[in-house]
């Protein structure tokens, strides 16, 4: 892997996943060109380095030439995952109720690969609050109050917060690299 590759890469991870690499959010999707990266060098890469702070990659599908990874916070999604409301919620998609959170991924992955339409409790995956999950599902992807990082249908306020501060973590992650770090210092991994 060239480090022009492993720059590239870790810009767009700096982008897309600041906030979970930062420890504020449980887990970012991210969907790259398996023609501009060798996607599974980068991300096993990345799970060498990350290992030791809990953080994870994990490809969900695969087509077309691009390729679909969540990163996450091990423990974060984990206890999001264990919530009662959550729980509850990914049940009635078919996810059962003890399951672990590697089945959890399995049964998202599935999913994704499988359905005809993209699975919307995936939003429970990326720290959505669950109202604005159940509000998307309700309403179709319509009747929405502010969009942003997702659809929101429930506290305009506290949704406007949580934006704001991942765009904190964005800023600081990307000028980090812009200052000539590459991910992995700027996230102080050895």
């Amino acid at each position: 892997m060239s480090d022009i590759e492993r720059r590239n890469f870790g810009h767009l991870l700096a982008y897309h996943t600041a906030p979970t690499l930062l420890g504020i959010k449980c887990a970012s999707l991210v969907s790259l060109s398996q023609i501009e990266f060798d996607v599974d060098e980068q991300l096993c890469y990345f799970n060498r380095r990350t290992a030791a702070r809990g953080l994870k990659s994990r490809v969900m599908c695969g087509c077309g030439g691009r390729v679909l990874f969540l990163i996450y916070n091990e423990a974060l999604l984990e206890k999001r995952l264990s919530d009662g409301e959550v729980r509850g919620l990914l049940k009635r998609f078919g996810y059962g109720e003890n399951f672990t959170l590697e089945e959890c991924l399995d049964r998202l992955s599935q999913r994704i690969r499988g359905s005809g339409e993209f699975p919307h409790e995936i939003g429970l995956f990326l720290d959505y609050p669950v109202e604005d999950v159940v509000g998307f599902i309700r309403n179709k992807g319509g009747n929405y109050k502010l969009c942003g990082c997702w659809k929101v249908y429930g506290s305009e306020e506290s949704a406007r917060r949580t934006f704001a501060n991942y765009d904190k973590c964005r800023r600081y992650l990307c000028n980090k690299l812009n200052e000539g770090a590459d991910i992995y210092q700027a996230l102080k991994i050895s």
